[in-house]
């Protein structure tokens, strides 16, 4: 059975290998889908491609193709297989066959187990968050983190190797104005109490200061200091960084996400050397108008639109670093692959860097690893605009996530008026920071979406404290037995009966596709979107099919569909950052 964890995939081998049985041409495709309803769970759709290629029909190529597969025992014991229309094969999963799916994955480990073979042997390097030092992180960041991190989780549950990298921005100009103002201006107290406020403070009090010449001036040798080398500046900038990181952590530790390292842009400050050499000595690389940039002739944009490595005045840019990064990820790290987490205004940036890495490695011998990079669109407010503070600013990340806390304990108070303090309090901080993280995962990334308080806090709809609900309302049943209840539910179950039992078990059995999907597509939305859709089988389920009866062989494949369904569902929330609550 462990073979059949992929349903589809499984099938999809089965229907290549009776198509080779048949005498097809290895260009044929099985294409599994998602069928009818009404005619079966899984459906072949590849029979009408082929045929319209061969100039055959498409109905003769299925019958052939069915034909076959009723010779394997093998598939004709788990699925009826039938032909619909001009040449669609469906496949209608057998009830012995569901149970015995249901009992082989019984747990998270058993689906981990499993899942890990999907991804095995990759070697990850993930980069996300990335703000800069020295300042708060708003509203803005919350997509990278949580959709980085979700990515994160779900590579790891199906087996591969990840290293989660935050690729800070702690070098260049902003120091010069950060350090004349941190020696002059500093409050002890304040920094200590918070030091990314307190840093913030300080650079926009050296940017206003600045305004005066003379000042400008010293903040200009500030950063000469600092770029050169100089112990004292070299002492302070390290200090600032590691205050930063102290004041990033608080937030991340809510978050739950906890990085491998913090490689910022200065740590490739000394490696941007070999990138100007390697890149120059392979022809890649041409001055133009004093700069030193790379173009691509065969792209309709950057045959134009230069990819610059080294600014006009001499200095790195975004770019080497960016280079600089490839191949140290490449070469330290070993990645097979690399993913980069940011907002679509950096698309080209990181196309060119993509198209350049790979003519360098190419012309240098080196392998390149797979290179991803996630896009996301913008948080906009109900009027449509980028959401931002009554003032006008960026809404702090800190203060969202206070206030999605306190909007949390004041609903659930009013459900729930029994709860001890200690009880609502860690409730809300689970429904609060739950909310903020899968409003953001469940649209899809690429997109703009509205952020909306009663939206993302209801417990109706796509929402975290839906889901959240969805997993205490199980575990409240089985707080209502008692052991011997829930013991070998797989031996006495009998197999599923009723359509509301068959559609929640195919269902759960499809949680392995949506990872695979998600995966590929590197789209957490996919996955909340199957567990919403999992949580509403699983209410249809409950409300027409009543759990606790007399039939001992009915209670227990009722329970097995209940146990299921809650450890799929604390499975796919855990892998978006989610943790469940026993009770709510």
């Amino acid at each position: 059975m462990q073979d059949w964890f992929d349903v589809a995939k499984k099938i999809d081998s089965l229907v290549q290998e009776a198509a080779a049985s048949a005498g097809l041409e290895d260009t044929f495709s099985a294409e599994i889908r998602s069928a009818d309803p009404r005619f079966g769970d899984l459906q072949a759709n590849g029979a009408l491609p082929y045929a319209k290629r061969a100039k055959t029909n498409p109905r003769q190529i299925a019958q052939a193709l069915v034909a076959k597969l009723q010779e394997n025992e093998e598939l004709s014991d788990k699925a009826d297989i039938s032909i619909a229309g001009p040449g669609f094969i469906n496949f209608k999963f057998k009830p012995s066959f569901q149970l015995a799916w249901l009992s082989t994955f019984r747990d998270g480990e058993s689906f981990r187990a499993a899942a890990g073979t999907l991804n095995s042997g990759e070697k990850v390097v993930v980069d996300y968050g990335s703000p800069n030092t020295a300042k708060q992180m708003h509203v803005g960041h919350i997509r990278s983190i949580v959709i980085g991190e979700a990515i994160c989780r779900l590579l790891e549950f199906c087996g591969a190797e990840v290293v989660r990298d935050n690729h800070i921005g702690d070098w260049g100009t902003p120091y010069g104005k950060l350090f004349y103002a941190y020696k002059r201006h500093l409050d002890e107290a304040a920094l200590e109490k918070d030091p990314l406020e307190e840093l913030e403070r300080l650079y926009k009090l050296g940017s206003k200061l600045a305004d005066d010449e003379k000042v400008l001036e010293e903040c200009r040798q500030e950063l000469v200091d600092l770029q050169a080398g100089k112990p004292e500046s070299i002492e302070l900038w390290e200090k600032v960084n590691a205050l930063s990181i102290q004041g990033l952590e608080t937030i991340y530790k809510e978050l739950d996400v906890n990085y491998d390292c913090y490689l910022g842009e200065s740590f490739y400050r000394d490696k941007v050397e070999q990138v100007y050499q390697e890149l120059n000595d392979a022809g890649l690389s041409e001055e133009s108008k004093g700069a030193v940039v790379v173009f691509h002739p065969e792209h309709s944009r950057f045959a134009k639109q230069p990819f610059i490595i080294r600014k006009s005045d001499g200095a790195s840019n975004y770019a080497t670093t960016d280079l600089a990064t490839m191949l140290y990820r490449t070469e330290h790290f070993k990645a097979t692959s690399v993913v980069i987490v940011t907002d679509d205004r950096q698309k080209d940036h990181f196309e060119q860097l993509d198209l350049t890495t790979q003519k360098w490695f190419e012309k240098t011998g080196r392998t390149m690893p797979k290179f991803s990079h996630v896009m996301f669109g913008k948080i906009n407010g109900e009027d449509g605009k980028v959401i931002k503070s009554r003032s006008g600013d960026p809404i702090r990340l800190r203060q969202l996530i206070d206030e999605a806390v306190e909007r949390a304990a004041k609903i659930v108070r009013e459900k729930n008026s029994s709860l001890s303090e200690e009880e609502l309090a860690h409730i809300s901080q689970v429904i609060g920071v739950s909310a903020i993280k899968y409003a953001d995962l469940s649209n899809n990334r690429t997109s703009d979406y509205i952020f909306t308080w009663d939206k993302l806090l209801s417990f109706e709809g796509n929402t975290a404290p839906y889901l959240l609900y969805a997993a205490a309302r199980i575990q409240s049943i089985f707080r209502k037995l008692d052991d011997s209840q829930l013991q070998d539910l797989e031996s006495k179950a009998s197999e599923f009966e009723t359509a509301e039992e068959i559609a929640l078990a195919n269902k759960i059995i499809s949680f392995v596709g949506v990872l695979q999907s998600t995966i590929e597509q590197l789209r957490p939305h996919l996955l909340c979107s199957y567990l919403f859709e999992l949580s509403g089988a699983y209410s249809s389920f409950y409300s027409a099919n009543k759990v606790i009866v007399p039939e001992v062989d009915v209670q227990s494949r009722r329970l097995l569909l209940c146990q299921r369904t809650l450890v799929v569902l604390q499975s796919g929330l855990k892998l978006l950052g989610i943790p469940t609550l026993s009770r709510m």
